[in-house]
């Protein structure tokens, strides 16, 4: 059964069955929320969700989503939109304990994605912080 966590661990969380959907969403609600240009997400069936450890946080985005997050570190967890996504959650990819297994399928919300993203795969790339020499 695949796991997640927030970064200090408090939260622990499980799920089963299978992933309906992967994505990465560039809406204003996930950048701010996240602090990121792209929050990459992956959507199972709300009934086959379940917290293991701890109790999260609920901050309501908007009027129809909430957003849950570890009250101890910050870490961003999952979300709820009945009206968006019914009988659905999203679970930020990034917290699973094997994330590598759930690449994104398809970006969404792109009209609100910011305009250098589409830099980012040019950018130089180092596999730890570069030398300051």
């Amino acid at each position: 059964m695949p796991t997640g966590r927030c970064h200090c661990g408090a939260i622990v969380y499980s799920f089963r069955g299978g992933v309906r959907h992967s994505s990465v969403c560039h809406c204003t609600d996930c950048r701010r929320c996240a602090g990121s240009p792209g929050v990459p997400w992956i959507g199972v069936a709300a009934d086959d969700f379940a917290i293991e450890q701890g109790h999260p946080e609920m901050y309501r985005s908007s009027a129809d989503a909430q957003r849950f997050f570890c009250g101890k570190c910050g870490t961003g967890l999952w979300y709820t939109n009945e009206n968006a996504l019914p009988g659905m959650l999203d679970i930020q990819t990034a917290t699973l304990d094997d994330a590598e297994n759930y690449p994104p399928t398809i970006h969404v919300q792109m009209a609100d994605a910011l305009k250098w993203e589409e830099l980012l795969a040019d950018l130089p790339q180092c596999d730890r912080f570069p030398s300051s020499g």
